[in-house]
């Protein structure tokens, strides 16, 4: 009896010496990281109008990197039980309010608990510097948004997917393949920001000597950065519009700086992200495991949409018959921003129920 005594209070002793050790070692510290106080809006701020069919309130959710983001959460009224969700980011350089909020409320409105979330860096969400983009930290966005969706009482964990819009479309497919709990991904007018960074638009400066020079001249804006103590920003959607500009820097113009979407929090709207966030997407290529994505997929985009090679190239490399491609007819690119008459929000829900296995 005194030598089982003398064990447990040696364990005890042992564990509190540990606890007390590991104190001193954050390195031991295997908890999440804590969630930051985020200083959020609660007035409704959107660029949308609140619908009366579903409740909306803020959460926030850490990711695998220590940040904490903060999201638009909808939920259908006088719902009950445990339901599919669904969550939703972009465009590239957007925030919440914008264009993804409208994604999430308008499938809440068909049947989903859905969120859309500011990725890292931007809009309310945490992290240090500002308006930064990392297409590693970016793809870990979705997955935290999955884990925290995936513990939530009224959420059926088997039934997740996700829908990101032009550049965050190229990314909710980038995390579909590397997470399997991504029951179903829609990618509505999408851009590879891969792709374009490294080889312009059109891939019209796709060769090692345009990739290098770039690289030089960003790598002397991080070393004049670094000196002057701030990053530089490059600038959000061009404003005045040049008379000879392409077109669709006419129709993002027409989304991000007129009333129509423009949002104070939105680097689009204003001065854009840091100039040298561009150098990590010149570094690493999307879709590498495409063909290894088993789960399903839909790509989204508009028949005169300028990105549209950017979703029909995607779409070839994609395997199995649960893979769609839906083009919508007289659509440009920021059509599908948050014109309630091309957007196929129709389509895109009963896709989701499909192959969330959600039953009517």
């Amino acid at each position: 009896m005194k030598k089982f005594l003398s064990t447990i209070l040696y364990g005890s002793l042992t564990l509190t010496l540990n606890a007390q050790n590991n104190m001193g070692n954050p390195n031991l510290n295997t908890s999440l990281a804590p969630l930051e106080n985020l200083a959020l809006t609660q007035e409704w701020d959107k660029v949308f109008p609140k619908s009366d069919k579903v409740d909306h309130k803020k959460v926030t959710f850490v990711n695998r990197y220590g940040i904490t983001l903060a999201a638009d959460m909808y939920i259908p009224k006088g719902s009950s039980g445990k339901m599919p969700a669904i969550a939703v980011s972009g465009p590239f350089g957007a925030v919440k309010e914008q264009s993804s909020g409208l994604y999430a409320q308008q499938l809440a409105e068909r049947g989903f608990l859905t969120m859309a979330f500011d990725p890292s860096f931007t809009g309310e969400s945490g992290g240090e510097p500002r308006r930064v983009a990392s297409p590693d930290i970016n793809t870990e966005d979705f997955s935290a948004a999955v884990d925290f969706l995936s513990v939530q009482d009224n959420v059926d964990s088997q039934k997740i997917g996700i829908l990101g819009v032009c550049g965050w479309g190229g990314i909710a497919i980038q995390a579909a393949i590397n997470d399997p709990r991504i029951k179903a991904t829609v990618a509505s007018t999408m851009y590879d920001m891969t792709r374009v960074t490294a080889n312009g638009y059109f891939d019209a400066d796709d060769s090692a000597e345009k990739r290098n020079a770039m690289r030089k001249a960003l790598a002397e804006k991080r070393t004049e950065d670094y000196r002057n103590g701030y990053y530089k920003r490059a600038g959000g959607v061009v404003d005045p519009v040049p008379d000879d500009a392409p077109l669709f820097v006419k129709e993002y113009h027409s989304y991000y700086k007129e009333p129509r979407g423009y949002h104070e929090r939105s680097g689009n709207s204003t001065d854009g992200w840091n100039v040298t966030s561009s150098l990590p997407f010149m570094n690493f290529k999307f879709f590498e495991y495409i063909g290894e994505l088993e789960n399903a997929v839909m790509i989204v985009h508009g028949e005169k949409a300028h990105s549209l090679y950017f979703g029909e190239d995607t779409f070839k490399k994609l395997k199995g018959d649960n893979k769609e491609m839906l083009i919508i007819a007289d659509a440009n690119h920021t059509d599908l921003y948050d014109n309630l008459e091309k957007i196929p929000f129709d389509q895109i829900a009963t896709f989701f129920k499909r192959w969330m296995n959600v039953n009517e």
